[in-house]
C-alpha cells in the first residue's frame, strides 16, 4: 500500500516541529518522493546524520508502505 505525501510530511514535523518540508511525488503513483527538510536539529551533522534522522522520523515505512525517497536536508540559513 502506498504511502500519501500528507502522511510522509506530518511524521516528519512530527519529530522536527518547526522544519520546512516539501514533498514531492515523482511519479504520480504514490510509491516515489521527494523530500526537501530544512530543520535547525540538522545544524552541526553531516548529510548522512541528517538523513538518518529523518528516516527515524519515518517510524520504520521507508521499504515498506514508503517505496522511494529521495531526501535533500539542511539547516537554515
Amino acid at each position: 500500500m502506498a504511502m500519501e505525501a500528507t502522511a510522509i510530511k506530518r511524521l516528519i514535523l512530527e519529530a522536527f516541529p518547526t522544519a520546512r518540508v516539501e514533498i514531492t511525488d515523482l511519479a504520480g503513483d504514490g510509491d516515489h518522493y521527494a523530500a526537501t527538510v530544512t530543520a535547525e536539529e540538522f545544524r552541526g551533522r553531516n548529510r548522512v546524520q541528517q538523513h538518518q534522522m529523518v528516516y527515524a522520523a519515518l517510524k520504520g515505512r521507508m521499504g515498506g508502505e514508503l517505496h522511494a525517497l529521495a531526501l535533500t536536508t539542511r539547516a537554515p540559513d
